[in-house]
């Protein structure tokens, strides 16, 4: 499966922040991120919530039946738990309007911005998918988006459909960053304990920031210039190389070198 070629690369991680802030462009996404989840919870919260993060992922591509079902009721059961209604009003959405992570079309919103953000971390940094495999990572992820409650009619089975999708919402108004998004954004892109996360996170600011759209970069009020592109430029062709060197068992998660 394509999506177990992809989703094996630990590196691919590094496209998981710029889907975040995508998600969170959404103000109805970014009021449940704010209200509900860790993002501003301290060192050992955000390490745990990657954590479980990378081991459903992990479980849904290459976990048995059993594993995968789990995984599937453990994020409903999150999901669950989040809903409330929005403190302020955020571009086409009124103070007040309401909002559940089972929100079908929210649903949607994040399953779509992770498959571009993943895609675009591979590409970058391991190697060029071709048009086919492209396709199949989409019809690979779509039932699992249609599982945890998204349109069964409108999870994209190709990228085709997918960037379809992408443009269609951010032509819609719908997706504008407010205070929330913003809260969050702080949170990723500067994580707790500077120390120690120093040099990956400066990494991933200049990334998350690089493969952003231009609008969402600038309302997230991320500076960026000449310098900067030419820096992730260095930096992508850096990390493509470390990729090219390091050995599988370094470069791929456990369950899928088993």
């Amino acid at each position: 499966m394509t999506a177990q070629k992809i989703n094996a690369e630990r590196i691919v991680l590094l496209g998981w922040s710029r889907a975040i802030l995508l998600q969170m462009a959404h103000p109805l996404i970014a009021a449940g991120g704010v209200e509900h989840s860790h993002f501003r919870a301290g060192a050992m919260a955000t390490g745990a919530r990657l954590r479980s993060t990378v081991r459903s992922m992990l479980a849904l591509t290459f976990g048995d039946a059993a594993t995968h079902g789990r995984a599937i009721a453990a994020i409903r059961a999150i999901h669950d738990r989040v809903n409330g209604r929005l403190r302020r009003t955020v571009g086409p959405f009124a103070a007040g309007t309401p909002y559940s992570a089972n929100d079908p079309a929210l649903l949607l919103w994040v399953h779509a911005t992770l498959l571009d953000s993943v895609v675009l971390a591979y590409d970058s940094m391991v190697a060029p998918l071709s048009a086919g495999e492209r396709d199949a990572y989409c019809r690979d992820a779509a039932p699992i988006a249609v599982e945890l409650g998204a349109p069964a009619d409108e999870a994209p089975t190709s990228w085709a459909s997918l960037q379809q999708y992408l443009a269609d919402e951010f032509a819609s108004g719908r997706i504008t960053v407010g205070d929330d998004a913003r809260v969050v954004a702080q949170a990723v892109l500067y994580p707790p304990l500077p120390a120690l996360t120093g040099p990956v996170a400066s990494v991933n600011r200049l990334v998350t920031a690089g493969w952003l759209p231009d609008r969402l970069r600038g309302e997230y009020r991320l500076a960026w210039n000449g310098g900067r592109a030419r820096q992730l430029a260095l930096t992508v062709r850096w990390l493509r190389t470390l990729r090219r060197l390091c050995p599988d068992f370094a470069s791929h998660w456990a369950p899928a070198r088993a």
